[in-house]
């Protein structure tokens, strides 16, 4: 009877290991052999993407199990879309991460229409640095100055309602007196750029000032830009002269509105992955990240490519989400009146 018994228990107990659920296995088990896609939510050419391409090209090494990673672009209303993607759609197993734009995640908080998620619930992995981003009008613009800024219009390029590039204006416009008009819908700042090129637009408002070194180094040398404004918390070392924009408030409440908005500069070049992934593979791929941050080839590529590596930790940036949506709701409810505005589609 008893060795009956202990036959039986031994087939139940056998057909039940088919069951173990995938997330028993070790990340370097689950990842071994498998790609992992690293959707960019931007056209290639771009700052976006040539951040996201270079961390593609060397965080595969350093995640357990040594998968592949697959760069794609996913563009659509200034990497929206992507975000809506990876919280409702995308695999929620770790094999799929990806990169918005900074202030993307923080959309639901101004009332973005079309923003599909909660940005404290996505799994941020790290951001590649904390950034700087610029104002700049063509020279061939008589925008030349800040101040010129506030008596003239300035037309400039924008990718979508939720990215810097239309958010940034509105906000200046609003806040500050000035007078940019948005034309809106470029796939990604690569298309903005040649759109200066052809005179279709005479300015770029939210404009990474690493993706300007690092891709249009020529346009700095020859003087084809006029800088007018730095929009971030602290001044870049690079441009001690040009305006910083939250030393321009003059009341307290601009003061708020301008840092509840430029926070998002810390997380300037921000990687994500979508809700639900088993915390072992989240803590998996945030020290894969950050050990990708020092590996010296990757640092010696992003130094060969003029790339600014001033790397922010997963749980940094996750500490910063959870803070920026706890702020006081009058601030946020008087932001996002600014930011509501009719947006061209």
């Amino acid at each position: 009877m008893k060795t009956m018994l202990r036959s039986a228990l031994a087939a139940v107990a056998l057909a039940m290991l088919p069951l173990a659920p995938a997330a028993a296995q070790s990340p370097a088990e689950f990842y071994k052999g498998k790609a992992v896609d690293l959707q960019i939510g931007y056209s290639a050419g771009g700052g976006y993407d040539v951040y996201a391409r270079l961390v593609a090209r060397h965080i595969g090494k350093h995640i357990p199990g040594n998968p592949t990673v697959v760069p794609k672009n996913m563009t659509g209303a200034g990497s929206l879309k992507l975000a809506n993607w990876l919280y409702n759609v995308a695999p929620k197993d770790g094999t799929v991460f990806g990169m918005i734009g900074r202030g993307t995640g923080f959309d639901p908080l101004f009332g973005i229409k079309g923003a599909q998620f909660q940005g404290t619930k996505f799994n941020w992995i790290g951001s590649a640095n904390d950034e700087v981003s610029i104002c700049v009008s063509w020279h061939t613009s008589d925008v030349k100055t800040f101040d010129d800024l506030r008596q003239r219009e300035l037309i400039v390029g924008g990718t979508g309602a939720s990215a810097d590039t239309d958010q940034f204006p509105k906000i200046l416009n609003a806040v500050l007196g000035t007078k940019m008009k948005i034309i809106t819908g470029y796939p990604g700042g690569n298309d903005i750029g040649l759109a200066l090129e052809r005179g279709e637009v005479k300015g770029r408002c939210g404009w990474s000032w690493s993706s300007v070194k690092a891709t249009h180094q020529p346009w700095l040398d020859e003087k084809k830009i006029n800088i007018l404004i730095q929009l971030s918390l602290a001044k870049h070392p690079d441009l001690p002269n040009v305006p910083l924009i939250v030393d321009l408030a003059k009341t307290d409440e601009e003061k708020r509105i301008l840092r509840l908005v430029f926070a998002r500069q810390v997380m300037g070049r921000p990687f994500l992955a979508p809700p639900g992934i088993p915390a072992d593979r989240v803590a998996a791929l945030r020290k894969a990240f950050m050990d990708t941050m020092r590996d010296k080839e990757f640092l010696a590529e992003a130094e060969k490519g003029k790339l600014e590596i001033t790397p922010v930790s997963g749980e940094d940036i996750q500490k910063l989400v959870e803070e920026v949506y706890a702020t006081p709701a009058e601030v946020t409810t008087k932001a996002t009146e600014l930011l509501r505005v009719e947006k061209k589609k």
